[in-house]
Formats: structure tokens, C-alpha cells, sequence
């Protein structure tokens, strides 16, 4: 699936195809769903999605009420306001309880702080070391407590929670009530990481944390500065909200994804950013202005009639990321299959035969299957335990070079890997960081004709891929009115949640839509008329 050719669209003159590395970020906004596409080479290496109907909770700040604490599990569940309650681990929990009190008491809602969402890197943590208290000994029932959401909600499992609060900004991470001074690991010269030190120290408040983030490496004390106040008042003001606010009720919403990308992925060694919005656009460039004007003349305007993700290759793209089998370019594949409780890939060497002999042939798949899987994991953003299942071999050697090659294909990975070596049986146990939920889950529902078994396209991704569609063929194609027949359940959504996009994508066409229910259609298919 990696390294497609993605074809050149018109009115984009500056992309240079013969720049040996580049990496792009190609966003296509619209009100009903923000997408992002990091692209490498003219390799989709990451691909983001958010829909204000199911908008990610990741870094949202709650003011909660403990429900229920668990002894036996030392956890907590908290009642934040959501459909379900949150759970909350004794190890992220505030340790000095009696501070805690005492702030809350003033007003000062605070709790200690860690790097959290996807786009903190892997920066220098707070270790907190030593013994902690019982949970029974930090929380009560009914006790309010400030939390911060850590990871989505999955499945049938609540968000995970935490009282060490962080507010990322573009250079800085900052914990209000840490006192730490963390430098981001790729920051590899020592010289630069004691220098960075030493200006984080002579800035800071007194008893409070920053991680500095590898984008900070070359940066001077006054932007330095400048990123320390802004998130000094922001956390002011978190507090202050916090003191007025109910329980439960949201007291801090992160920024939106479109936003988090600029902030967090658009940086020097970025070539082009690319937006097709004329209003995020303007958003943007204001935005940008605030935290890094010397990347402003990066961003640029995609106003082609041809849609942006379609003529770069994107769609294509996006659509194999759901497949379970991939094939790889000598004729071997993989399949991926994610459970509730882990994912499983499988190597084969299918319709690759080799040359030489068997051990040969077997040894070239697996090398060749280790950098996709690497690739796939990134792609599909695939977290929790993953069990890989390579062709069996007997050479040590070949599996030693195995296991290092896949350790430094994973490098390139930002999320939190731990791979061990390959069993006797030839199968390799990793884990992945899991902050959201994958590529699968975001586009994909159970199926409605398979028992849950297999899983199609959800009816909201249905929808907006009707929506552009229309969108690509109104300049094209005549008439004033458009007939959709669609299946029932997708034609509910269009008419109900979805409606005001409907209305909206109406008023933009200048045309009439009619939906029609049809019943016998599959679900996933649909067919727009175009009538006078």
C-alpha cells in the first residue's frame, strides 16, 4: 500500500516531486468533518479524522464527581458528564491529597501534570516514584475532583482519566503544580538540552513543570517567554472557570484537530501545508500568526475544482487502510484482524515463489512484510497488544535481523512501542500506545447483515461520501434538482443529523434535494439522480 505515486494537481505549482524527502499536510475541512493526511514522499504516512458529531475528547479538562472507588482495583470511577463514567488509576491520582484540598479550597482546582494527546512526542516524563497511598486514601464518594481526559472512550470501556493536567502549546508542555524541568529525547545535543535548561529555569514560576518539545530546539528566550505566559494565563483562567463551573460540566475544551495539526505537526521540516477551506484558511493564517509567522508563506489555498484528498491520492489511500489484507510488491501479504481485546497480523507468502530456496523465499517476505506492518500501524493508528504471526524460520540469524529491522522501522512511530523478540513459534508480542481509537473504529460500525462478525462503512461516512460527491459534480452537471436513494437507516440520518449539512450543501449547489428510502438497497450503496 505505501510509496503510491500520487498524481500532480493543476494550480499547484511549488510541489517539487524531485526533492529526495518532503512531507506535506493536506487538510480538507468541512462543517460536517475535518480530515488530515501527513504525507511523506507521496506516502501517506498518518491519517486523522474528526467529526463534530463524534468530536475526540483527548486533553478536554472536567470538573467530576467520584461515583464509585474500587479497593480491590485501585480505580476510581468519575461521573464527568459523559454517557459513561470515566476511570481513574490510583497512579493518576494527585498524591498530596491534603494540598489538593487546600487548593480547591481557594479556589486553585489544579493537579499535577503529563505530556497527554497524541502530538506530545516522546518528551522527558515525570517519573512520580515511590509508594502512593490507597485509593481509598486519596478519593471519597462523592468527592469533586478535576480530570483530564487521557483516552477516548473505546468501545464499551469509558475515558481514562487523570489529575496530572498538561496544556500543550507549540513549544512547551507546561504542568502547573510539578516542579520539573523535562527537554524531548530527539533533542539529542547535550549542549542544547543544558541551555534549554537553564532558560526554562530562569523563566519559570517557582514549583511549577515544562517539558520543552523538540520544535523548541533552536528557539530563544523570548519566544520561550512568550509561550510560558500564554499558557500560565490559560491555566488562570482554567481555574477560574473551574471555581464558577457545576458538577459534572466541561471546564477546558482543547483545540479543535485542524488546529492541534498546526500546533503540534506543522513545523520547519514541513514543506507545504495544504488547505481546502477559504474560512479555516483565513482561521489558520491567523493562527499562525500568533505561534509561528515564519511558517505563514507554508500555507497555501487549494481551490482546484478537482477535490483535494481525490487528486494527491488520498481517497485511494484511505480506502485500502480499511482492508484487512495487504498485499506486498513481491506477491506476499498481510492480514490484520483487531479484537476488542488485541490485534493480530498475519505474514504469507502467497503468490511469491522466490528464486532460491524456501528458507530464502520466506526470510525476503518477512523483511519485506516488517516495514509494511510498521507502516500499517501508523497508518491505521492501531494501539493496545498486537500479535504478529511471521513465516516460521530457522536460521538465528535471520531472526535476529528481523527483530532489528522491525525495531528501527517502529522509530519513526511517535506513539510508545514495546517490542519483545520472536517465541519459539516465530511470533512477535509488542504493544502500541492507544490515546484514539483506530482508523477502523472511526470510519467502521458493525455490520448489519453479518452479526457483527465483518464491518462496513458507518452511515455517516455514508453520508458525507455522498456529500462529496455532490459537491465534486454540481459545477458539472446540469439540472436543479437531486434524487438520493439510499437505504433506510442512511436516509434517517441525512433527514434528522445530518440535516443541517444537507440544507447548507443545498444552499451551496443551488439545487433541491429529495431523499428517497429504499429498503431493499444494501446499505453501503446509494444512487444520486440528477434531474431538471
Amino acid at each position: 500500500m505505501s510509496g503510491h505515486l500520487k498524481r500532480e494537481p493543476a494550480g499547484i505549482p511549488h510541489i517539487d516531486r524531485t526533492n529526495t524527502m518532503h512531507t506535506d499536510i493536506l487538510i480538507n475541512a468541512t462543517p460536517y468533518e475535518n480530515r488530515i493526511a501527513l504525507v511523506e514522499k507521496d506516502t501517506l504516512l498518518e491519517f486523522h479524522i474528526e467529526r463534530p458529531a463524534e468530536k475526540g475528547l483527548v486533553g478536554n479538562i472536567y470538573k467530576g464527581r467520584v461515583v464509585r472507588v474500587l479497593p480491590g482495583m485501585q480505580a476510581a470511577f468519575v461521573d464527568i458528564g459523559l454517557e459513561r463514567t470515566g476511570f481513574l488509576y490510583v497512579d493518576d491520582v494527585h498524591v498530596n491529597q491534603s494540598k489538593m484540598e487546600k487548593q480547591m479550597a481557594v479556589q486553585d482546582h489544579g493537579c499535577n501534570g503529563q505530556p497527554q494527546f497524541n502530538t506530545v512526542e516522546p518528551d522527558t516524563m515525570v517519573d512520580n516514584g515511590g509508594d502512593h497511598p490507597a485509593i481509598e486514601e486519596l478519593l471519597q464518594e462523592g468527592q469533586e475532583i478535576l480530570v483530564q481526559i487521557s483516552k477516548e472512550p473505546i468501545g464499551t470501556k469509558g475515558a481514562r482519566l487523570t489529575c496530572h493536567i498538561t496544556l500543550p502549546c507549540r513549544n512547551l508542555v507546561f504542568m502547573p503544580l510539578t516542579d520539573h524541568i523535562g527537554i524531548s529525547r530527539k533533542i539529542c545535543d547535550e549542549e542544547v538540552r543544558q541551555n534549554l535548561r537553564d532558560k526554562i529555569e530562569q523563566l519559570r514560576p517557582q514549583g511549577t513543570g515544562f517539558i520543552v518539545r523538540t520544535v523548541a530546539e533552536h528557539i530563544n528566550s523570548a519566544e520561550l517567554e512568550a509561550d510560558m505566559e500564554f499558557l500560565l494565563l490559560l491555566w488562570d483562567d482554567i481555574r477560574s472557570t473551574a471555581s464558577r463551573s457545576k458538577v459534572p460540566s466541561l471546564v477546558y475544551k482543547d483545540l479543535d484537530m485542524v488546529f492541534r495539526s498546526v500546533r503540534d505537526l506543522f513545523t520547519e521540516n514541513v514543506r507545504e501545508l495544504i488547505i481546502d477551506s477559504k474560512s479555516v484558511h483565513k482561521e489558520l493564517l491567523s493562527f499562525i500568526e500568533t505561534f509561528a509567522p515564519h511558517l505563514k508563506e507554508k500555507i497555501t489555498l487549494y481551490d482546484e475544482p478537482s477535490p483535494l484528498f481525490e487528486s494527491y491520492g488520498i481517497e485511494v489511500d484511505i480506502n485500502r487502510a480499511l482492508d484487512k489484507k495487504v498485499w506486498l510488491r513481491s506477491g506476499g501479504y498481510i492480514i490484520i484482524e483487531t479484537t476488542e481485546a488485541l490485534s493480530v497480523i498475519d505474514v504469507n507468502t502467497g503468490r511469491y515463489v522466490g528464486k532460491n530456496d524456501l528458507a530464502e523465499t520466506i526470510f525476503k517476505t518477512n523483511m519485506e512484510a516488517v516495514k509494511e506492518i510498521a507502516y500499517q500501524l501508523r497508518l491505521r493508528n492501531i494501539g493496545g497488544i498486537i500479535i504478529i504471526d511471521f513465516i516460521d524460520m530457522d536460521s538465528a540469524q535471520h531472526k535476529e535481523e528481523l527483530y532489528n529491522t522491525f525495531q528501527e522501522a517502529m522509530q519513526a512511530d511517535k506513539s510508545r512501542v514495546n517490542i519483545l523478540k520472536l517465541s519459539e513459534f516465530g511470533l512477535v508480542q509488542m504493544t502500541r500506545k492507544r490515546s484514539c481509537q483506530s482508523l477502523d473504529q472511526m470510519m467502521c460500525e458493525p455490520c448489519l447483515y453479518c452479526g457483527g462478525d465483518g464491518k462496513i462503512k458507518s452511515q455517516r461516512s455514508i453520508c458525507y461520501e455522498i456529500f462529496r460527491k455532490i459537491s465534486r459534480d454540481a459545477l458539472n452537471i446540469g439540472g436543479k434538482n437531486i434524487t438520493i436513494k439510499v437505504h433506510p437507516r442512511v436516509a434517517d440520518m441525512l433527514l434528522r443529523e445530518e440535516s443541517v449539512h444537507v440544507e447548507r450543501l443545498e444552499q451551496e449547489t443551488n439545487k433541491r434535494f429529495t431523499i428517497i428510502p429504499v429498503p431493499d438497497i444494501h446499505i453501503k450503496r446509494y444512487e444520486i439522480i440528477w434531474n431538471e
